[in-house]
């Protein structure tokens, strides 16, 4: 994927979760309710933007090389995802839609710090997995309580709360972990080819 593709895609993902997080908060749609999507509409592109937002900083002070767009493409995904999940109605449908989107989103996020944290060549290489696999539950665990705060603590889905919220972090651990592994070998790949 060239930098122009993926720095176009970066933009597209953000702006169809700011549209979607726009129609579910202002739309006044059944799937929308109680999903704390007014919160999501603050949060969710503050978050996107974090990344891109401290390169850009360092950057003016030192020059950090090019802008790594696939990386923070890889970090926004989770977002459009998560949102076009509950455009679709894809929660309350019984499937398994949830847990899924945990491993997966972990993955995709994960995979796009651990692209970020490649750049620092940390040594040795494994230490990349562990890095990626600890943020990334760390991060599971920070979504699970934002969860908490903003809508199961209300009480719309206290029922089965406890065993879904250790599901959750569970999964997406094990999607962090995924991700770890495969950005330290395609970091050793990489390195062989240029050497």
């Amino acid at each position: 994927m060239t930098r122009d593709v993926a720095r176009r895609c970066t933009i597209a993902i953000l702006v169809l979760t700011v549209g979607q997080l726009l129609v579910g908060t202002f739309a006044g749609l059944q799937q929308f309710e109680d999903k704390g999507f007014g919160y999501r509409l603050i949060a969710y592109p503050f978050l996107m933007l974090v990344a891109p937002a401290v390169w850009w900083w360092r950057g003016r002070t030192r020059p950090e090389g090019p802008a790594p767009w696939p990386a923070w493409a890889l970090m926004m995904t989770p977002f459009l995802i998560d949102v076009t999940g509950n455009s679709a109605d894809l929660y309350g449908t019984g499937t398994s839609w949830d847990d899924a989107n945990h491993f997966v989103n972990w993955a995709l996020l994960s995979g796009g710090i651990g692209l970020l944290l490649a750049r620092l060549h940390p040594r040795p290489r494994w230490l990349l997995v562990v890095l990626v696999t600890g943020i990334g539950a760390a991060l599971a665990i920070g979504w699970e309580l934002g969860e908490w705060v903003t809508f199961i603590r209300r009480g719309t889905e206290l029922d089965g709360a406890y065993q879904d919220t250790l599901g959750d972090e569970a999964l997406g651990t094990l999607g962090a972990l995924l991700a770890g592994i495969l950005v330290e070998r395609w970091t050793r790949q990489r390195s062989r080819s240029t050497t």
